[in-house]
């Protein structure tokens, strides 16, 4: 999670208030809004969508892609990518529709395995990362950590609570607690990674 992103994609979601992915937000260099999200980050570098919910005042920075086979943060994405920006931070990509939100989670994996984007998408209680293969993730004592498999056969685990294994439904992997400072997962294939900002309820 603590990585320099090249660019941040805001989509049209619910718009995070807590401090730390606002501050993560206030780092990245360049900044591009879906549609209607523009009213969110009014100095992003540029809009993309059909433009039906962007003011006129943001027209000059409007990217209009009328396809309707992706939606908007797919759009986006590709701009970035357009760009040569393959480390992206990404926000308000969560609530109100629970089919989008679903939706706009399994679009990261998309990213990630399909277009090679080391991406992230942050809310207002946590953070999704698409990883493959081994990796240690910095963690705090305390930190709920839910994995969510995506093809692998093997999935171990160091520094979890409980032992991860290859989940064959999404809700057994939830619900994990980091034992300390990172934990390490070792897997033969990709997987999506959730930790909180906040610790255990005690």
């Amino acid at each position: 999670m603590e990585k320099s992103y090249e660019a941040a994609i805001v989509a049209n979601g619910v718009f995070p208030s807590h401090p730390t992915p606002l501050a993560i937000l206030a780092r990245v260099p360049h900044v591009i809004a879906c549609d209607g999200a523009i009213r969110h980050v009014p100095h992003a570098d540029a809009v993309v969508g059909d433009g039906d919910s962007v003011p006129v005042a943001y027209h000059d920075r409007l990217i209009r892609i009328e396809e309707q086979e992706d939606n908007d943060l797919t759009k986006a994405t590709r701009y970035c990518l357009s760009q040569g920006w393959k480390h992206i931070a990404y926000f308000g990509a969560t609530g109100m529709r629970e089919d989008h939100t679903l939706g706009n989670i399994s679009l990261l994996m998309r990213y990630y395995r399909d277009f090679g984007i080391e991406g992230v998408m942050f809310t207002d209680y946590g953070f999704f990362t698409p990883m493959k293969g081994d990796h240690t993730f910095r963690s705090f004592a305390g930190q709920q950590v839910s994995i969510f498999n995506f093809g692998c056969s093997t999935i171990l685990s160091e520094g979890l609570r409980w032992d991860s294994y290859a989940y064959e439904q999404w809700w057994q992997g939830t619900l994990n607690e980091a034992l300390s400072a990172c934990f390490t997962l070792q897997a033969d294939g990709c997987y999506m990674v959730y930790q909180t900002w906040d610790g255990s309820k005690k």
